[in-house]
Formats: C-alpha cells, sequence, structure tokens
C-alpha cells in the first residue's frame, strides 16, 4: 500500500465509508466524520478536543 492509500473496512452489519484528506503522516476528518467514526454526538467529540486544548495536550 503506498502513502496515499487508506483501506476503508465495513462492519458485518455494512455500516460506514469514510472519506478523509491525508497531508503527509496525517489524516484529516471533520467533526461529522469523527462522530461518524466514533459513533458518537458531535457535542462529545467536541467537548473531547476542547479538553485537548483547554488542557495543553496539543
Amino acid at each position: 500500500m503506498n502513502k496515499s492509500q487508506i483501506k476503508i473496512y465495513k462492519t458485518p452489519e455494512g455500516k460506514t465509508s469514510i472519506e478523509v484528506k491525508l497531508e503527509k503522516d496525517t489524516v484529516r476528518l471533520s467533526l461529522n466524520q469523527m462522530s461518524e467514526l466514533f459513533e458518537r454526538d458531535k457535542s462529545v467529540i467536541s467537548r473531547h478536543i476542547n479538553n485537548i486544548y483547554k488542557e495543553g495536550e496539543l
């Protein structure tokens, strides 16, 4: 697999494909995409991201 490829896997139930943007070694997802990937509400994802910045992890 070369650096610009990504494999998409589906669950046995046939769930989901996600389009991603690759920049060097970084994968970028929108809030909606992260919400779908982790099967959580956008508010949960947003709260975790805010905590990362608030606590200085990033």
